[in-house]
């Protein structure tokens, strides 16, 4: 695989590679790197996983990561449509279980249960146990329109919920239509469980897994527009443990700045 070219956006760093598939591998390489590490500290690490199109690289790379002790391992991911049973296709449980944890067999995980009948309570149940095993990473994804998880603009910086409900934006809707989830603009939830912006941020290790041709106006807001609540991504410039893998494809917008400057 060959050298990324590097840059610094504000505190964050910028990694900039020449496939989709190099972007998935290194960050793997990455995640597994500070998994054992926590591992070797506390004898059991817990991690945060986005869903989505653009993370399946990254999935397959991590499927092949055998140098993780998965068996100390505990997945928690960060969003579910409010209503949608886990067999349903569209299901990001579902879709943890299949692309990584069915595979590799983590200590456990611990999926979002947006159908429970009580949905106050299962908010307070997930938020206690991010609390138990305060991950020590957080892979995620820029959305379409900017969004983390699924913190639609305007998102909030400063909540003190780990978890809340929201109300989907029709640019988040679409971009399901477009990944295939759904046939139409109808099929797709209008409201979703998410963990918060300041719940993302938490772990020390930020991982930002960004390629696609159909994510660069999205990376050239979020790196060279102001920090702003309607891009939610922007936030990532602020945190110095933050890095944010692109391909050719998703840095395919951005021009030199100065808040975004080449190291040597």
């Amino acid at each position: 695989m060959k050298t990324a070219k590097k840059m610094t956006c504000g505190n964050m760093q910028v990694r900039i590679y020449d496939s989709k598939g190099a972007v998935g591998v290194a960050a793997a390489e990455d995640l597994a790197r500070i998994l054992q590490t926590a591992i070797e500290e506390d004898g059991e690490a817990s991690v945060i996983l986005a869903t989505g199109n653009s993370q399946l690289s990254f999935m397959e790379a991590l499927r092949y990561k055998r140098d993780i002790a998965w068996d100390k391992v505990t997945v928690f991911h960060m969003d579910e449509y409010i209503g949608m049973p886990e067999d349903h296709p569209a299901s990001f449980r579902r879709y943890i279980r299949q692309k990584l944890t069915d595979v590799v067999r983590p200590r456990v995980f611990y999926g979002i249960e947006g159908d429970a009948e009580d949905l106050q309570a299962e908010m307070e149940r997930y938020a206690a146990l991010l609390e138990e095993h305060d991950p020590v990473a957080c892979v995620l994804g820029i959305g379409e329109n900017g969004h983390l998880a699924f913190n639609d603009p305007p998102a909030d910086f400063d909540t003190d919920d780990m978890i809340q409900v929201v109300e989907l934006a029709e640019a988040a809707r679409r971009q399901q239509v477009g990944e295939g989830y759904f046939d139409t603009l109808e099929d797709v939830p209008t409201t979703a469980v998410t963990l918060t912006v300041p719940a993302l941020l938490e772990p020390p290790h930020v991982l930002a897994v960004v390629p696609e041709k159909r994510k660069a106006p999205a990376v050239k807001e979020a790196l060279e527009a102001p920090i702003t609540e309607e891009c939610p991504a922007s936030i990532l410039r602020t945190r110095d443990y933050v890095t944010l893998y692109l391909d050719q494809d998703s840095a395919s917008l951005l021009t030199q700045r100065d808040q975004c400057s080449k190291e040597d």
